[in-house]
Order: C-alpha cells, then sequence, then structure tokens
C-alpha cells in the first residue's frame, strides 16, 4: 500500500491495521455478540439538541455527551469493550494512565484500530489514581466533524485506596465547543472556529441547574474536552480551590478567581458554598459566555435570574501552586525539544515542527527505563502548546527559567516564545506517543515517539 496524495500517515497506518487484521463480515458481526466486559462503549452518530433549535449532527458514546462516567477502584483491573457503529476506523485513548502500548488507544504506538461495525476490548489495570478521561484518537486534518472535534469524549476516575473526601458533593462538568468551520487568512495561521460552547451537553440557560445548599463544601473535577479552545471558568461570586490538577494533587492547594483550562487539562475545584443565590458557572469572556459556556448553580431555596459577576481578576500560572525550589532529582539526560511552525499556504493550516521535523519524519527518541529524563522545550512558535506525554506522569520542573516542583501533570502548556521544562522517569516500556493537544497541531506534524531501548 502506498502512501498517496490526500491521505495522511495516521489515515494510511489506520487502513494498513485493517488490512493485516483482515476484517471480515464475521468480524462485524461479532459486534453484536452480547459482552461480559465491565464497561461497553457504542461508537455512534447523534443528533444533539444542546438548546431548542440547536442541533450537533457529531459522534458520541452511548448516545450521550459526555460518554458514560468509568469509575473504578485503584488496582482492579477492568475490560471495556468498544464497538465501532460508523463508516470509519476508529480507536479509543485513555488519557493519563500508565497502561501498555496496545492498549493506550494511538495507532502510532501500535494500538489496533477498530474497523466500521467491529469490536475491540480493552484490558488493562488502572493507575494512577484520579480523575483521567478518555476520547478518540484519531486524524481530522480539515474535517471539523472528526476526532476531538465530536463528542466522543468522557470522564474516568481511578478511586484511590483511601481518599479524605473533605466534600459533601461531587461534580464532574466536561467543556466542549461545537460547529466548527474554516478561518483564517493568508498571513494567519489557520484554525477552527466554533459556534456554540457547551458544560456537558447543553448551553448556558438550557439544562438542568446544580443544585447545592449553603455551608457545603461542593468539589467540581473539571476536564476540557475541546478540540482546540483554552477557556477561562470563574463561579460568580465564589472563590475556587485548586486542589488537583490532572488527576494529581497539587502540593500547595491554593485560592484563586478564576482558573485556565487548556485542550486536555483537568482542575480540581473544591468551593465553599457561602454566598447564596442563583449564580453562573462560566467562561469568564463574555462572547464564549454567550455562546453557551456556562451552567446555573442554584442554592436551594433561592430564586430569580442567574447573575454573573466577572472575576476581579484573570490571572493564571502554574507556580503558585508547586514548590518554589528546584527539583531534588536531577535528571539522567536532557533532551532538547523546538517547537516552531512553516507557513504551507492560503487556505491551509500550517506545518508543526520538533527539531525541525514534522511527524512522521520527526526523530524516535531511545530511552532506557529507569532513567530520569529532562525535557527542554523551547516554544519559538506564537502559539501556545498543550503539551502531552502518553502512559507517563510528568513532573513541572521549570517555566520560563523559574526553577520548580512538586507538580505533577499529564498536560502542560508551553506557553508562546517561552521555555519549560519537565521530568519523567521512563518507568512504562513500550512506544510512547509526546504531543500537542491542540488537534488541528498534532494532525499537522506536532507528534514524536520515545523508544524503550
Amino acid at each position: 500500500m502506498s502512501l498517496g496524495k490526500g491521505i495522511s500517515r495516521r489515515e494510511f497506518l489506520a487502513q494498513a491495521g485493517m488490512t493485516a487484521l483482515g476484517v471480515s463480515p464475521a468480524a462485524r458481526a461479532f459486534a453484536q455478540l452480547q459482552s461480559d466486559a465491565d464497561y461497553r462503549l457504542e461508537i455512534a452518530p447523534l443528533k444533539l439538541e444542546i438548546a431548542p433549535g440547536k442541533v450537533i449532527h457529531t459522534v458520541a458514546y452511548n448516545g450521550k455527551v459526555p460518554g458514560p462516567l468509568i469509575r473504578w477502584p485503584e488496582g482492579k483491573p477492568i475490560t471495556i469493550d468498544v464497538v465501532n457503529r460508523t463508516d470509519i476506523p476508529e480507536i479509543v485513548h485513555w488519557h493519563g494512565l500508565w497502561i501498555p502500548s496496545l492498549q493506550d488507544g494511538a495507532m502510532e504506538e501500535g494500538s489496533p484500530m477498530i474497523a466500521p461495525g467491529a469490536q475491540q476490548r480493552y484490558s488493562f489495570t488502572p493507575r494512577p489514581s484520579g480523575f483521567r478521561w478518555y476520547h478518540t484518537h484519531i486524524y481530522a486534518g480539515h474535517d471539523f466533524k472528526r476526532a476531538t472535534y465530536t463528542g466522543q469524549f468522557g470522564c474516568f476516575y481511578v478511586d484511590p485506596k483511601s481518599e479524605p473526601g473533605a466534600y459533601d458533593q461531587e461534580i464532574f462538568l466536561t467543556l466542549h465547543d461545537w460547529n466548527a468551520y474554516m478561518g483564517g487568512s493568508a498571513d494567519a495561521s489557520m484554525d477552527a472556529f466554533y459556534d456554540y460552547s457547551t458544560i456537558g451537553d447543553r448551553m448556558l440557560g438550557h439544562g438542568d441547574p446544580i443544585q447545592v445548599r449553603l455551608g457545603q463544601r461542593v468539589l467540581f473535577r473539571v476536564l476540557n474536552a475541546s478540540a482546540t479552545m483554552t477557556h477561562w471558568l470563574a463561579l460568580a461570586g465564589h472563590d475556587l480551590t485548586v486542589v488537583v490538577m490532572d488527576g494529581n494533587p497539587v502540593p500547595v492547594p491554593g485560592s484563586v478567581k478564576a482558573v485556565r483550562l487548556a485542550p486536555a487539562e483537568r482542575i480540581d475545584l473544591l468551593v465553599e458554598m457561602n454566598h447564596p443565590g442563583v449564580w453562573v458557572l462560566g467562561e469568564t469572556r463574555a462572547e464564549i459566555r454567550k455562546a453557551g459556556m456556562g451552567v446555573i448553580l442554584e442554592y436551594a431555596g433561592q430564586q430569580g435570574e442567574p447573575k454573573w459577576i466577572d472575576p476581579s481578576e484573570t490571572i493564571w500560572e502554574y507556580r503558585p501552586f508547586a514548590r518554589q525550589e528546584a527539583a531534588t532529582s536531577e535528571p539522567d539526560v536532557r533532551i532538547p525539544l523546538i517547537f516552531t511552525s512553516k507557513f504551507r499556504g492560503h487556505g491551509d493550516f500550517d506545518y508543526w515542527m520538533i527539531n525541525g521535523k514534522s511527524y512522521p519524519k520527526t526523530d524516535t527518541i531511545t530511552v532506557d527505563e529507569g532513567k530520569r529524563y529532562r525535557l527542554v522545550m523551547q516554544n519559538k512558535s506564537t502559539d501556545d502548546h498543550p503539551i502531552h506525554l502518553h502512559r507517563h506522569t510528568f513532573e513541572v520542573t521549570s517555566l520560563e527559567g523559574k526553577p520548580m516542583s512538586g507538580l505533577h501533570k499529564d498536560v502542560v502548556v508551553v506557553k508562546a516564545n517561552t521555555t519549560a521544562e519537565i521530568d519523567f522517569v521512563a518507568s512504562n516500556p513500550g512506544l510512547t506517543l509526546f504531543h500537542c493537544h491542540q488537534q488541528s497541531h498534532m494532525d499537522f506534524g506536532f507528534m514524536m515517539l520515545f523508544r524503550y531501548r
């Protein structure tokens, strides 16, 4: 099979995988069999009404957005059957989990694609504990009705063996943007633009309010499942205490007026319900909030129109939640990574490059199990990049030249024209994908692989 014009390497790998697997009508019929798995996900088209008269034609899991919350005890094996009811090959990535490459759900690591009509069983032991998530990991390119532009995402919570549980109510929230179309100009990077935004499956004002009581401590577990958009979130009239990032407790919990979440980032926010009323929890930017990015929060016994109050400040940095000193462990190896882009031409996206090369031509870096690696990431582009490392958790060790330690994540934003450093221990052998989680950046070259020796 040759790599012909108009087909990406990711699409080529998917088709080659289907040929190698020899998917037949009998194999497709297997998807009809009764599943004895712990969970079953069905990928299928969905007409999602996000507000009266506003219907999104998308693809989702089990006929809803987000997909079902998968909640599972730490250390207990799980099986998940996934059936593909669409007409293109699909795959599910288990974001933030330390699992084998073949189960991780990335074709670049060797995970098998799920052919149209076929079923795939994922079997692994979820770890580490905390807030993870799952989503499709296919190529979208110019098709804004594919990949993470769709409703294919869901929350995955790994219950720790012991948790303080110092809250009265727990609420999962997912942020997403819809109805993308092409935009841009000859002197600007092409990107996706959106008509609507939702928290969960409804626009602001068109879903059930969150019900709370005075004196409660409410834990909000928030996921930004947008393909490309960074969001700022605030709860009118209340402070937000950051306790966890990307499923990992922060060394220094702290109170803020608003939080910033790049694509794929998660955050746990503890909020004291101490200001009775009917409020809006939503995007701080008015135009995006008006497009639907918000939800109403209602105290028991309170009525009236929901109120929005602009937060007194929208300043966001990782550093206040980390220790303000250098990491105690020095890396065994430093790996310099330079991020750049190259204008591709009018009406198209830019090429994205790591050390001057665009995937699949990027270098594959060999690592040794047990060694500690420091990725020194220099972003020479004018875009921020939410960087994700599969199958590992990393420690953020420096941002913009300032050392820090103790903050463990699986997505970190490397701001435009800055340098960031992260450390990871090579503790999970197998091919490991590294990429920007902004869908169009990933699709157009912003990926590379680590290979264990």
